[in-house]
């Protein structure tokens, strides 16, 4: 007695669904070559293709189906030339397609289905793409290599072992924060890049943050010497940009130790909503000056010296960590925090988080030596604010910065060891 193929009529079902949808781009796009039912009917080819090869055991199949097919596609290109189409975006994508309606057989069905929603995604957003691409300078494609380099060709190549005195020195594990953190603010300058030029000074100070908020903190402090009464607005992107660089910690704590994350954020989140309360104080007495001031242009984040540099900082704080450790004590890592926090406090909080994700240290000491590199980070940025702006910069820096850092110092005196996710 004959028995339906249930999961058959599935995968040919979700071929046909996916033939459409692709051909629906296709054809609105008033594609010649093909549409709507020419990519339903290759989906439907790739499929029976895949089938044919799965139960008749003939593996020359597939691939005389698929040549029959490139032979077809180009014979009608040499016909006629689709004048809507000059490229080979729609052969390439017939040609995909037939080869996803065979994978769904032959391979991972939620592969197929996954290629098959990426290419109808690709296709509709060509022109968003060219018009993305066209707006790129010479330093944002700079910005992209630089960051494909350190990701994809240094990174794999480096030995994944400890070296060196207290076995902390991993290369691997070393660039791979390199990696994360320039990855990190490559999506912050590409964000203002294409959106921060038309946002106003609450967006300036969250991209503000994502991107560097040192440099914030310095352009702003410039910009507001040149124009002295934009006091206030310039407070308040720098302490916006402050705060997110807070979250952006807490961002980094749960990248490298996920495990521990729920012990370590609730100090550090108290802390960034009570600057956040700040930032919200700060913008309601802003009202009265001028809100349309630009984030200034970013440099690229993305740079082999700047993460070189990052990287040997980061090797040295975790030798510094373990050297303190050893022969101080942990009261001695709370100097330790201080002074890596002055310049660069995504390094001092990488590596402490890699330490207690390893259970050389407690989580208790951890979240009070990260918050305590935050706070000599932020008063770092803010002595450089008031040198470089005015007596009103300094005013209400002292305001604001003055409540973050007190908080923060109470915080990590008074809070509760038991309060935590």
């Amino acid at each position: 007695m004959y028995s339906m193929n249930y999961e058959d009529l599935t995968i040919l079902g979700i071929a046909l669904g996916l033939g459409m949808l692709v051909g629906l781009q296709r054809e609105h796009s008033q594609q010649r070559i093909a549409g709507v039912r020419t990519f339903t009917l290759i989906a439907i080819l790739g499929t029976v293709a895949g089938f044919l090869t799965r139960d008749m055991g003939n593996q020359f199949i597939l691939p005389a189906l698929g040549l029959s097919l490139a032979v077809l596609i180009y014979a009608g290109g040499k016909s006629g030339k689709s004048e809507a189409d000059p490229g080979k975006t729609t052969e390439v994508a017939i040609l995909l397609m037939f080869a996803i309606g065979a994978y769904l057989v032959l391979g991972d069905r939620v592969i197929g289905v996954v290629a098959g929603g990426l290419l109808t995604m690709l296709l509709y957003a060509k022109a968003r793409l060219h018009s993305f691409i066209d707006k790129l300078k010479d330093s944002d494609i700079s910005a992209i290599m630089t960051l494909a380099g350190i990701s994809l060709i240094i990174l794999p190549i480096l030995p994944d072992q400890t070296y060196g005195p207290y076995d902390v020195l991993n290369p691997h594990n070393i660039w791979l924060m390199v990696v994360f953190i320039v990855g990190l603010s490559v999506v912050g300058y590409f964000i203002y890049k294409f959106v921060g030029k038309d946002s106003g000074v609450i967006s300036n100070g969250i991209l503000g943050g994502l991107i560097s908020s040192t440099a914030t903190t310095v352009s702003f402090a410039r910009k507001q010497k040149q124009a002295p009464n934009i006091a206030k607005v310039a407070v308040f992107v720098i302490t916006t940009a402050s705060a997110i660089a807070l979250a952006r910690v807490l961002i980094e704590i749960f990248v490298v130790a996920p495990g521990e994350f729920a012990a370590l954020a609730m100090p550090i989140a108290f802390n960034f909503v009570i600057m956040g309360i700040i930032c919200a104080w700060l913008f309601y007495t802003i009202k009265s000056d001028d809100e349309s001031e630009e984030l200034p242009e970013p440099e690229n984040p993305a740079q082999l010296k700047a993460a070189l540099i990052f990287g040997f900082l980061y090797g040295l704080i975790l030798l510094l960590v373990a050297f303190t450790k050893e022969q101080f004590g942990s009261g001695g890592l709370y100097i330790v925090a201080i002074i890596s926090g002055l310049t660069d406090v995504d390094a001092i909080t990488l590596s402490l988080a890699q330490m207690i994700k390893g259970d050389e240290l407690e989580t208790n000491l951890g979240w009070k030596l990260i918050l305590l590199a935050s706070l000599s980070n932020l008063l770092f940025k803010g002595v450089m604010a008031a040198i470089i702006g005015t007596g009103k910069i300094v005013k209400w820096l002292a305001i604001a910065f003055g409540l973050s850092i007190a908080v923060g110092l109470l915080t990590i005196f008074l809070w509760p060891q038991a309060w935590h996710f």
